[in-house]
């Protein structure tokens, strides 16, 4: 857990006067008309000005404060951009409050040279940077934040320690907040360990479940996940009405001029897009989110507004929409090219049906929408695969010179041989699901030998003879026989795996 004071504005403030004296700084809010301090720096806390004290009583500590408004939107802008360039220690960063960072440091601490060599790379940034830190390192969010915040010189917990570290720590450190925290001072209960001998049930009778959950979580008794900040995509357009909009053809065109915006930035980098998020704020403070996906990459703004018409038909604006904000997620290389001139072009065959496969990926997920691809195996049944139709990844060609049937059974199926046959030929006369037919001409065989490194009962049966056979009545079937040949011992048995026609 590191804890991230918020002096960066008053810093550069403190920067242009003289080193040699100490410059008192506050943070100042309005309340119900009335000016507190909301924040201060160590020298103004050290003339006994403390956060909520009035501006008033502040400067009668403190004559010399310098008055600086707060901003909250920038403070929480400036977390969220240390939040991002904290992801070079691990890529799972989450802000905690408006002065926090969470840290799952796990697996990562070693790339550094340990977790005492990290937090002080980390904190000899941060200070370069103009800011004042604490931190703490233990197994659990919670303790992590409590020793921060309260505990002392001890900032590194040993694993399964956090039990002993936190017993002398306020039972403020546990995220209760401050009026439950008051009422357990109180009853005498002033720290983390007074609570270790108390009855849960008694606690949870008088104070909610809060206080026992906040507790398990930092002793590890119950999980806390942390949900990872997802940084902002390179690619996106914002788009904020003077008055909230609910009518279709407004939003429509607000949409199509953000995705202009944004086709417009990913030409001059030759990227398209693959997939892009829409989200849309309400006035009532609810989000709608959309997302849409194509199957290659594409910057014309009004094919992918497309995408979204039906989405867009089934969203419920309320009283309106305040905010619309356009997220490109993917983006891919995308260069000019012409079509048809590579005859070679792997691709090729889904250039003429993208615009319909966008459409039925974006309503049925493209999970769903599948295509068959070339495996390279020679057997039949391991010889192609199914792959979502958004995959981009180039694939094999399909082989040219073998002849396949149009249709291939799931699993060969057996076939009964009524007239007596030699070991290297296929059968005269031979029994299909109850059905007799009466062999008029083959082709083949086929050999296919099954691969060595496959240990499953494909590579078990052996060698496969492939014929091409076509019935009296014209039907052309695709069989195969496999077993002992040897002229003492005949025992080959014949399946169907397929039809030409």
């Amino acid at each position: 857990m590191l804890s991230v004071e918020r002096w960066h504005r008053q810093t550069k403030y403190a920067s242009k006067t003289k080193k040699s004296l100490p410059v008192p700084i506050v943070l100042t809010d309005y309340i119900n008309g009335v000016c507190f301090v909301s924040d201060a720096n160590h020298d103004a806390l050290a003339s006994g000005v403390t956060p909520r004290m009035s501006l008033a009583d502040a400067r009668a500590l403190e004559p010399n404060l310098k008055i600086v408004p707060a901003d909250p939107r920038a403070d929480t802008s400036m977390l969220g951009k240390i939040a991002n360039w904290a992801t070079r220690y691990t890529p799972w960063v989450a802000i905690c409050g408006r002065d926090g960072l969470w840290l799952d440091i796990s697996g990562c601490a070693h790339l550094l040279g340990g977790e005492e060599a990290m937090i002080k790379d980390l904190t000899v940034h941060l200070s370069n940077f103009g800011f004042t830190s604490r931190f703490s390192i233990a197994d659990t969010p919670g303790a992590a934040w409590a020793m921060a915040h309260y505990g002392g010189e001890e900032k590194l917990i040993a694993p399964d320690a956090q039990r002993l570290a936190l017993a002398s720590l306020p039972v403020i450190a546990l995220r209760i907040g401050d009026i439950k925290a008051v009422e357990l001072i109180r009853l005498g209960i002033s720290s983390i360990g007074d609570l270790y001998a108390l009855p849960r049930a008694a606690i949870a009778k008088r104070f909610g479940m809060v206080i026992s959950e906040r507790l398990d979580q930092a002793l590890g008794l119950m999980p806390e996940p942390i949900s990872p900040r997802r940084p902002l995509p390179k690619y996106r357009a914002e788009c904020s009405f003077l008055e909230p909009v609910s009518r279709k053809d407004n939003i429509e065109s607000c949409l199509l001029q953000l995705l202009e915006d944004i086709c417009s930035n990913l030409e001059c980098a030759s990227q398209g897009v693959r997939q892009l998020i829409l989200d849309l704020f309400l006035v009532e403070g609810a989000t709608k989110t959309l997302h849409v996906g194509t199957v290659r990459p594409v910057r014309e703004a009004k094919c992918i507004a497309k995408l979204f018409a039906e989405p867009l038909s089934k969203i419920d604006s309320g009283f309106g929409i305040e905010t619309m904000i356009l997220s490109a997620q993917v983006v891919e290389p995308l260069t000019e090219s012409q079509i048809n001139v590579l005859v070679d072009e792997r691709n090729e065959e889904i250039v003429p049906l993208a615009s319909l496969l966008d459409r039925l990926g974006s309503r049925l997920n493209f999970e769903h929408v599948t295509r068959l691809v070339p495996k390279a195996s020679h057997l039949p049944d391991h010889a192609m695969r199914q792959v979502s139709v958004a995959e981009s990844n180039m694939h094999g060609f399909w082989p040219e010179t073998q002849i396949r049937p149009l249709v291939l059974l799931d699993q060969p199926e057996s076939v009964e041989s009524i007239t007596g046959i030699a070991y290297y030929q296929p059968p005269e006369v031979f029994r299909w699901r109850q059905n007799r037919y009466s062999v008029r001409a083959t082709e083949g065989p086929e050999r296919i030998a099954p691969e060595w490194w496959r240990r499953d009962r494909a590579w078990a049966r052996g060698l496969r003879d492939y014929w091409r056979v076509e019935a009296e009545e014209g039907r052309r079937f695709w069989l195969f026989c496999e077993g002992r040949r040897d002229r003492q011992c005949n025992s080959l048995r014949w399946y169907l795996h397929g039809f030409f026609a």
